[in-house]
């Protein structure tokens, strides 16, 4: 779409939300659209936003979507790239509008690691131009990777009402709701979203989240898998995410077999093996693997031999505490130990805000993650405990962050802290009682603590739930 817009400047055109854009180069409009696009449906074209700069090299909010593009991919090497962009935006930053200014700001400060600060530059964005959803869409990125469900859910609550027409508004609000644990509203909000575009992605990913929060097994698989050719045209990180998201299902109806394949075949067969976000997917699924006995062979070693890039990245203290635990079952112990001496040093020099997360949070449980990998469950209790509660602030969302509480667990059933364990477990039953890993670990739980009615109510509860699920397999 271009439409000329009188200035006594540059001229200004308007993109597809009817954004005005300072530039007279309708090939650049057209690929900023395409850009946002890719961006609101996590696309596998996001380069296309490259033929913008192409277009038109002078134009400000162009170099600006470059420099986000860079980021996302994250590392040293996209850091140095989405510089030299934002540096040609600033330099043109005089012929920009008002939104393209604050936009390059907010892309500025994501730059510069200074979250806060893009979050408030994406809020006065909102605040006037609410038709700007890739810049909602940043700010929401932002808020979940800072612990901010609500910030997550409020943005998207204050610019709904001026995009009703736009199917991407309906996932971005979903997640925010999900996030917030407003799940009916959630999958109500999500579902409209796909029945209004078929393949958006994030509002796959929305009600995935809600489907496996409460347990609604068949429901996700039928779902995700019904879904799944549209994902072929996603960013690989996002089709290995929303694989991974399928095989949770596949993993709490104990279908292992099932779980293997899609990491073999679907998430890491499929992986660009240096990308973090790529790692990040496998990662979180070989764990939770381990966690339920499965014995996945050599897959950490070969996984572990690509994490080198990111021992001093800290692109979020979520990430590395994955990337460290990998390091260690992958045998890579002396990385490990530069990792973790590479975070405490990064805590001590972040900006004031992100400091407690850092040194008071990540650190403690960095080393309760590699006290995990290498079987001290005692040190796993001492580190983790104290922080959990605050792991929010890491990044994640609260599916991702479940897998802390898994690792917690494990370690108090191991080290017969039984009482402790039983009050993990009564409130993961409250959450999810139809697991059968939950039924077995209480079953097991509530026997050492000497509760043998309950103990086999919860053992007969395994049962039944194992058997209904083998014949969920027959029917999916």
């Amino acid at each position: 779409m271009f439409v000329a817009v009188q200035c006594s400047a540059k001229p200004m055109v308007k993109d597809l939300s009817g954004l005005e854009i300072t530039t007279d180069s309708s090939a650049a409009v057209n690929a900023i659209d395409s850009f946002v696009d890719q961006l609101l449906c996590v696309g596998n074209n996001g380069q296309v936003v490259l033929k913008a700069v192409e277009a038109d090299p002078a134009c400000a909010i162009a170099n600006a979507q470059v420099a986000a593009f860079y980021l996302f991919a994250g590392g040293s090497v996209a850091l140095t790239e989405a510089t030299s962009y934002l540096n040609v935006a600033k330099a043109n930053l005089k012929k920009a509008n008002d939104r393209e200014k604050l936009y390059l700001a907010a892309i500025e400060a994501w730059a510069n690691r200074d979250i806060a600060q893009a979050i408030a530059h994406h809020e006065a964005i909102a605040e006037s131009f609410p038709r700007d959803l890739a810049s909602v869409h940043l700010c929401q990125y932002h808020y979940r990777n800072s612990g901010n469900s609500q910030g997550m859910l409020r943005i998207a609550e204050k610019v709904f009402p001026a995009n009703r027409d736009n199917p991407y508004m309906y996932g971005m609000l979903a997640f925010g709701l999900e996030e917030c644990h407003r799940l009916e509203e959630a999958e109500e909000y999500g579902r409209q979203a796909i029945a209004l575009k078929r393949d958006n992605r994030w509002a796959h990913h929305a009600v995935a989240h809600v489907l496996e929060t409460q347990g609604r097994l068949k429901e996700g698989i039928s779902l995700m898998e019904s879904l799944s050719d549209t994902w072929e045209y996603g960013s690989s990180a996002f089709y290995g995410h929303l694989w991974w998201h399928t095989s949770l299902y596949y993993l709490d109806i104990e279908n292992f077999a099932k779980v293997l394949e899609i990491y073999d075949t679907r998430i890491w067969g499929r992986a660009k093996k240096d990308n973090g976000r790529e790692q990040i997917n496998a990662i979180a699924l070989l764990l939770r693997l381990e966690l339920r006995g499965v014995d996945v062979g050599s897959r950490w070693q070969e996984l572990a031999a690509y994490l080198q890039p990111r021992l001093h990245e800290h692109v979020l203290a979520f990430l590395d505490l994955q990337y460290i635990y990998a390091l260690v079952r992958g045998g890579k112990d002396d990385w490990a130990a530069q990792m973790l001496e590479s975070m405490q040093t990064h805590g001590e020099k972040v900006l004031p805000y992100a400091r407690r997360t850092w040194v008071e949070v990540a650190v403690p449980a960095a080393r309760g993650m590699i006290a995990h990998a290498r079987g001290d469950w005692e040190k796993v209790i001492a580190q983790l405990e104290p922080v959990l509660p605050d792991l929010y602030s890491t990044g994640g969302s609260h599916a991702q962050r479940d897998l802390f509480e898994q690792i917690y667990l494990d370690a108090l059933i191991r080290d017969r802290q039984y009482h402790k364990a039983l009050n993990v477990l009564e409130k993961r039953n409250t959450a999810r009682g139809n697991i059968p890993v939950i039924q077995r670990e209480l079953a097991n739980t509530y026997s050492q603590l000497g509760h043998i009615d309950e103990a086999h109510r919860a053992s007969q509860l395994a049962s039944e739930l194992s058997q209904r699920y083998q014949k969920v397999e027959q029917t999916v």
